[in-house]
């Protein structure tokens, strides 16, 4: 029998935190007063003492989740290639770097880690061993455009039944399920002048999977502006989306999903979000006895927390349908 516990990942309040609107102690009680059972912080965005964790912020970290009653169970690593402006990281810097984040979410009592893809299959093979001796379970971040029957994600499935550990795995955006153009970006698109119709005409060039450079050249030639062309690059870059999108692969990597991102952009106020097929998704790890948790991850900047509430009473509402 399956577990999904719903939790929220701070970088949902992101913007109002580097606003000063919300001190860190504000978007760790924001969580928890709106439902959320855990929660992920993203340390290069969020750990004052990044990439480190001394003892006086674990201390505070441990007094803010016991005092609010909800858990630190996730830590965002990044694996950022161009820390220095000369040139890039090598792999074997990457890894280092990994392992220090690893030792920092450890400190910090979170039992999982998301890292990204820029660490490869055989960076992650080298890291299991830390994983496993510091308590902390590795997800590589399954993000649009990517998709679970992605090659490169692949790479990493064959990586995780040979290895047989539990201590690495993928963490899914659902992002990668949207079945419709995203609500902010089109909204921005219409307000700094795209015009209606080849915002339209670009997302059925999407749909029909005709390559970028064709529908750029198409769309020029109807008169599309930089708002439009814009639009254009987002639908075939971050913010890609499918009528048909990739549940069954989904379906097949559930055994090696440790958490998941409960990515939305615009939740209306009737609890949809905009843009993702949010009871499919659901359903799919309802089914497959999923235990674990779902962060909501917004991916927007007006009215976070609000909207993050939202979120979490749309996903209770479909779970509570699918008993």
């Amino acid at each position: 029998m399956g577990n999904i516990k719903l939790g929220v990942s701070l970088f949902s309040f992101s913007t109002d935190f580097v606003k000063g609107i919300l001190t860190l102690e504000d978007c760790i009680r924001s969580a928890a007063e709106i439902g959320g059972e855990g929660f992920e912080l993203v340390g290069a965005s969020m750990l004052p003492t990044y990439p480190y964790a001394n003892e006086k912020i674990v201390n505070e970290f441990k007094s803010m989740s016991d005092h609010y009653g909800i858990k630190f169970v996730s830590y965002g690593a990044s694996a950022d290639r161009g820390v220095t402006s000369d040139r890039d990281l090598t792999d074997e810097e990457l890894i280092q770097s990994a392992i220090l984040d690893i030792k920092t979410a450890n400190k910090l009592g979170c039992e999982m880690m998301r890292v990204q893809y820029h660490l490869s299959p055989a960076a992650i093979e080298k890291l299991v061993p830390y994983a496993e001796n510091y308590g902390v379970k590795l997800g590589i971040e399954i993000h649009n455009p990517d998709n679970p029957s992605s090659p490169k994600i692949q790479k990493y499935v064959e990586l995780f039944e040979r290895l047989g550990t539990d201590f690495a795995g993928f963490v899914q955006d659902f992002g990668c399920f949207a079945t419709k153009p995203n609500k902010v970006y089109w909204d921005e698109a219409l307000e700094n002048g795209a015009p209606l119709e080849l915002l339209e005409m670009a997302a059925n060039f999407r749909y029909n999977d005709v390559p970028k450079e064709e529908a750029m050249k198409k769309l020029l030639e109807a008169g599309a502006n930089g708002a439009v062309i814009g639009a254009l690059q987002g639908m075939y870059g971050f913010v890609q989306f499918s009528h048909n999108p990739d549940l069954e692969g989904l379906k097949q990597i559930m055994p090696h999903i440790k958490y998941c991102h409960g990515k939305f952009h615009y939740m209306h106020e009737h609890l949809e979000e905009a843009s993702i097929p949010y009871a499919d998704v659901l359903k799919v790890l309802h089914d497959s006895n999923f235990n674990g948790y779902i962060m909501s991850e917004y991916e927007a900047s007006i009215d976070a927390v609000e909207m993050t509430r939202r979120h979490l009473q749309m996903e209770r509402n479909i779970l509570e349908s699918l008993k």
